[in-house]
């Protein structure tokens, strides 16, 4: 998942895997993640005959701080306090369903969708931040608030994360004491520092070995691994096979059909 996003499904069902955590959402429900979290997921009950269908919005920091600028004091929830999971599912309101089905249908309209389509998409931002999960989305705006720290400090790692580095440089930059920090990070993302910056080697180490699955060595050293074995115990322990064995799987699946003969 990248970056800051709405998904919301019409059709199936989505599960999503960060860490331990494991999130489900079906038809008429949403999902908001609030950071760029390493998840896997894989759509359910979904084949050729009955293709999943969905829609995704990238939700701009910017566009929450506007909306916060613009609300009146009395025209907003009052914020529970405390720092919110990266991901949050619930149920879908019919008034959000609604304008998420008018800015698809601007799709047909392309006179109208230049002037439309921003004025449809404030309207989905102000819901989702005056919904269930709206606290999630007011924090994105806020440029000092604890989700922005954290943020930052997601970002960091991502743009980092094939060199070590120390939990108190990474605080530091986030402007947080090492235990607030600790706290933090984990309330968002649902794993420790160390954690996340090992999901995100992996999966940039499998996304390399799809196209080098003969160099395990020099993937796992790319991604910041110097001891082969370890990588390999921990590819196989996060994606079930070691390196070899699943970069053959994945070029087996990804190889075309033979053609029949004549």
């Amino acid at each position: 998942m990248s970056g800051t996003v709405l998904a919301v499904v019409a059709r199936g069902t989505k599960r999503l895997a960060v860490g331990d955590h494991v999130y489900e959402y079906g038809p008429g429900q949403y999902l908001v993640a609030s950071v760029d979290l390493p998840v896997t997921g894989q759509f359910l009950d979904a084949g050729p005959d009955q293709p999943a269908l969905g829609f995704g919005m990238t939700v701009e920091p910017a566009a929450i701080a506007e909306l916060l600028l613009q609300a009146g004091p009395g025209d907003l929830p009052k914020s529970p306090g405390g720092v919110r999971p990266g991901i949050a599912v619930t149920d879908a309101p019919d008034e959000l369903l609604d304008a998420i089905v008018r800015l698809l249908r601007l799709l047909d309209r392309p006179r109208d969708r230049r002037v439309l389509v921003p004025l449809v998409k404030r309207e989905i931002l102000w819901l989702l931040m005056t919904g269930e999960q709206g606290d999630v989305v007011r924090q994105l705006g806020l440029a000092d608030s604890s989700l922005a720290h954290i943020r930052r400090a997601v970002q960091w790692i991502r743009e980092n994360y094939h060199r070590p580095f120390r939990v108190e440089e990474v605080a530091r930059l986030s402007g947080m004491s090492v235990p607030a920090f600790h706290r933090n990070f984990q309330a968002v993302t649902g794993l420790a520092p160390i954690q996340f910056q090992k999901h995100i080697r992996l999966q940039a180490a499998r996304l390399l070995l799809a196209s080098r699955p003969h160099d395990v060595t020099g993937v796992g050293h790319r991604v910041g691994y110097d001891n082969p074995s370890q990588f390999s115990r921990e590819y196989r322990r996060q994606f079930g096979a070691p390196p070899s064995v699943d970069a053959a799987r994945m070029r087996g699946a990804a190889a075309p059909a033979p053609a029949a003969l004549p």
